[in-house]
């Protein structure tokens, strides 16, 4: 018993100093790490597991290792930030894949694509026609950006001298039934405001609401939580 406490204790343990590290080395998807951040995660990560299941008490070795793995990276990423040298040596650069209407066989072949690779990639962007392209590069993150030919990109009302008025991010008033109290107060409305906008909309309890929005020009859409039933009833 005393050990399923112990290995409890130290899972917890390794699940903290994972959390902190984590947040210490910031919010980064892992399609934008690069090849030295994933690589330092998943390493950090299999110390932690051994950190969990250092059944010989002598976690500390795991854990000294999983923190200077951590601060190694933070002092890279900081190192990365001053010198873009460091960075390309760190993080690689980009690489020009296709440019013009001509495919760069020697950084397809230093980046390890094919060009069947590379003909996947742009279908999955939704490029099925490489005369599209102007241009494409290979991220440091392994991701390929492509530049659309001017004659095949959407068009936007800058292009016909339009002036669409600018969208704004809408405030989450409700969310599963409770007020968010702060955003309420960002919008510049109160509890009554709220609650005579949702009878307008059907809507007579706060806790019948699953989401309610409010933006800039005060407009709040409401959006109730559904029944099993009407939930069928939409898909016949």
């Amino acid at each position: 018993m005393e050990e399923i406490i112990y290995i409890i204790a130290l899972s917890l343990g390794s699940f903290l100093v994972v959390f902190i590290l984590a947040k210490m080395m910031g919010y980064r998807q892992m399609s934008q790490m690069s090849m030295f951040d994933y690589i330092s995660s998943i390493t950090i990560g299999s110390i932690a597991a051994e950190m969990a299941t250092a059944l010989d008490k002598n976690f500390m070795q795991p854990l000294t290792a999983m923190i200077v793995y951590g601060l190694a990276t933070l002092a890279f990423s900081w190192m990365g930030s001053k010198s873009i040298k460091f960075r390309r040596l760190i993080e690689g650069k980009p690489l020009v894949l296709f440019h013009n209407g001509e495919l760069y066989k020697n950084h397809l072949k230093k980046a390890k694509i094919d060009v069947t690779e590379f003909l996947e990639q742009c279908r999955i962007s939704g490029y099925f026609d490489l005369s599209k392209i102007q241009t494409a590069v290979l991220e440091g993150n392994g991701k390929i950006s492509f530049l659309e030919k001017a004659s095949d990109r959407p068009l936007t009302p800058s292009d016909i001298n339009l002036s669409p008025e600018q969208d704004f991010m809408v405030a989450n008033v409700i969310i599963d039934g409770k007020i968010m109290w702060d955003n309420l107060k960002h919008t510049g409305n109160n509890e009554t405001w709220l609650k005579n906008q949702m009878k307008g909309q059907g809507a007579d309890k706060i806790e019948d609401v699953l989401l309610a929005t409010c933006d800039i020009s005060n407009k709040l859409v409401v959006y109730t939580k559904q029944t099993k039933k009407e939930a069928k009833d939409v898909l016949m």
